[in-house]
């Protein structure tokens, strides 16, 4: 679960190309900064849904729990009583019974819902749902790709569980157990994603690949792999390597932007609102190029290389062209300006940092850059000239 600020991000990636999944995060991936010792981001766990449904087509309840899904009258009462992952947990496993307008999203933000609260109650809508390839639990149907009931409910509790070493232990008892599971390789995604809560970027890693190995297409791990793979606490350990892991990470970066031009559009989804959720489910691997280029930058021996810190900026820019950006990716796009001479823009994106990074130990970092960035304008300015 993220630390400072969720972004919930609506992505659908398939399972072998016939099961699709949402994921609801963040996206900002996980990435430390050179020269900067705030601690990585964390993903979110990516919210998935399972189409059942009888033999008329009609959507059947939780097969698993037989729980009723919730309304919004019982959602808002929820939101106003517990706590948001409390509340998240019960809409990934009942689902709701009515699907997202603006006026519904401006009374649940009303009764104080955050950001991943509203968009797990937006992908747990009836026609969210219906959107997704269908899951059964039995006998195949055209279009379905069958998957057994044991496998279902053991998948759903690996990513219905908050803790993450309770999902890493769930993970491993799934991969002994199902080892030829068409759901493995979202399994792993998991389990890479408790790795990330834990700081351990050495598992991340590992079992991202795993989960490509299997399955080249799944996003998340694509998107999580390409937000460690950059990163000094992974490329410290991997100096040998570290050119062969940048370029895995540009490739696998384009990949997961090529696999996101490809989401399908909600049908009651206005254009502008997909458009607006393709940017923020690219947001993050964006962000990731951008530390392959600043990485790539910072290795030239004369000083910075201008090429990779132009292509470093354009990165983080398109990073933070969403209604809610990661404040981090202002904070790199900062350091990129600051070693690329342009003090004034990096002055601007240290301020935004600290701006969007409100109640998070990044506004400390950005406010304490914008403070020395103000100190060298000052001095220089107070500098003879000869």
């Amino acid at each position: 679960m993220r630390i400072n600020r969720i972004l919930w991000l609506l992505a659908t990636f398939a399972f072998t190309g016939l099961l699709y999944a949402q994921r609801t995060a963040a996206p900002a991936t996980p990435q430390s900064q050179p020269q900067s010792q705030y601690p990585p981001s964390q993903m979110n766990q990516p919210q998935v849904q399972d189409q059942n449904r009888n033999q008329t087509g009609q959507t059947t309840q939780n097969a698993a729990k037989g729980a009723v899904p919730l309304s919004e009258r019982d959602v808002t009462k929820e939101i106003k009583t517990s706590p948001a992952e409390t509340v998240i947990k019960d809409v990934k496993e009942r689902g709701v019974d009515f699907d997202m307008t603006p006026e519904i999203e401006k009374r649940l933000r009303k009764a104080k819902a955050t950001d991943e609260v509203v968009e797990a109650v937006r992908s747990a809508g009836p026609k969210v749902r219906a959107q997704t390839a269908r899951v059964t639990m039995g006998s195949s149907q055209p279009g379905t790709v069958s998957i057994p009931k044991e496998q279902l409910q053991a998948y759903d509790a690996i990513r219905s569980e908050l803790d993450p070493d309770k999902a890493i232990a769930l993970m491993g008892d799934f991969a002994a157990k199902y080892p030829q599971s068409l759901l493995l390789s979202y399994v792993y995604s998991f389990g890479a994603n408790s790795y990330q809560q834990k700081g351990d970027a050495e598992k991340v890693v590992e079992y991202t690949d795993k989960g490509l190995k299997l399955n080249p297409d799944n996003l998340m791990c694509l998107i999580l792999s390409v937000g460690m793979l950059p990163q000094p606490q992974y490329l410290n350990n991997h100096s040998a390597d570290r050119e062969k892991i940048l370029q895995a990470a540009q490739s696998e970066a384009n990949h997961a932007l090529e696999l996101i031009t490809k989401l399908p559009k909600q049908a009651t989804e206005a254009d502008v609102d997909y458009q607006k959720r393709v940017a923020a489910v690219s947001s993050p691997v964006h962000a990731s190029l951008g530390m392959v280029h600043l990485d790539l930058a910072s290795e030239a021996l004369a000083g910075p290389d201008k090429d990779e810190l132009a292509k470093c900026e354009q990165e983080f820019k398109t990073a933070v062209a969403i209604d809610r950006p990661d404040p981090r990716d202002y904070y790199r796009l900062g350091e990129a300006y600051a070693m690329d001479g342009k003090l004034d823009d990096a002055l601007d994106a240290f301020t935004k940092a600290s701006q969007f990074g409100q109640g998070s130990m990044i506004k400390a970092y950005a406010d304490q850059k914008a403070e020395e960035l103000r100190k060298r304008k000052a001095q220089s300015s107070a500098a003879p000239k000869s």
